[in-house]
């Protein structure tokens, strides 16, 4: 495993995790603007999530830590299927389930 592109993926993992969190309605307006507004809060819960997850990944890209990680990403995935139709939410499920799929992909990979 090559701990530098794990970190550099990461890194892009936690910034847009930050984004999430403290600027939740300018994302969804920029990216999924059918979204309804008075659901952020399911935003701000990503992003937090996002953050924890891939700061542990910075902190220690061991094989372990990428299969959790990839774990989650992957039960993300999965939980954004049945909203890829949704008039308000599938363009936000759309791509949150497809960055998602990239990440635990990409961390299953790296993990073995």
């Amino acid at each position: 495993m090559r701990a530098l592109p794990v970190r550099i993926a990461a890194a892009g993992g936690l910034a847009a995790g930050l984004a999430l969190l403290t600027r939740p309605g300018q994302v969804v307006a920029r990216l999924a603007p059918a979204y309804p507004r008075d659901r952020l809060a399911v935003v701000r819960l990503l992003g937090a999530r996002l953050i924890g997850q891939h700061a542990a990944v910075l902190a220690a890209p061991r094989p372990e830590v990428l299969r959790v990680a990839a774990g989650v990403d992957l039960l993300h995935t999965a939980t954004m299927l049945p909203l890829l139709r949704s008039p308000q939410y599938g363009r936000a499920a759309r791509i949150s389930g497809a960055v998602a799929a990239v990440y635990g992909v990409g961390a299953w990979v790296a993990s073995r």
